[in-house]
């Protein structure tokens, strides 16, 4: 079972006060299989843990994230241009990049299952190869 992680999901599991750190660690602790992380999500959890916990949790964050588990993955040119067509598609609905990206490399890489507490904005997504992404946690 492959996942792709989002920035958010990953923050939540780094910062001991945010509301979803407890179903994000309880769900971290049960996956089995490959975690993904798209290499545009480091720069937005490094800026989350910056601003909302503190520089040392962003160092120690980028530090730690050489040696982890996650798989760091890069998006592909056609994963730019479907980021593009899905950030016009739902231009209304405040989708951001690293949403869209993520989307779009699940697409590709034919992931369904995406690690996230961004529930508004990943379920809106009608992705082009199942009807819906599963998110974890639900």
């Amino acid at each position: 079972m492959t996942y792709l992680l989002d920035s958010g999901f990953l923050y939540s599991s780094i910062d001991t006060n945010d509301i979803y750190h407890n179903a994000v660690v309880a769900i971290a602790r049960s996956i089995r299989g490959r975690v993904l992380f798209p290499t545009p999500a480091i720069t937005e959890t490094a800026y989350f843990l910056s601003k909302n916990v503190g520089l040392a949790s962003t160092i120690d964050f980028l530090g730690r994230l050489s040696t982890s588990e996650f798989e760091l993955v890069s998006p592909e040119p056609t994963d730019l241009l479907r980021s593009a067509e899905i950030l016009r598609k739902y231009n209304d609905s405040n989708i951001d990049f690293v949403d869209a990206c993520i989307a779009a490399m699940a697409e590709r890489l034919n992931i369904t299952r995406i690690l996230t507490v961004d529930r508004r904005h990943f379920s809106m997504f009608r992705p082009t190869h199942c009807e819906a992404f599963e998110l974890l946690p639900q």
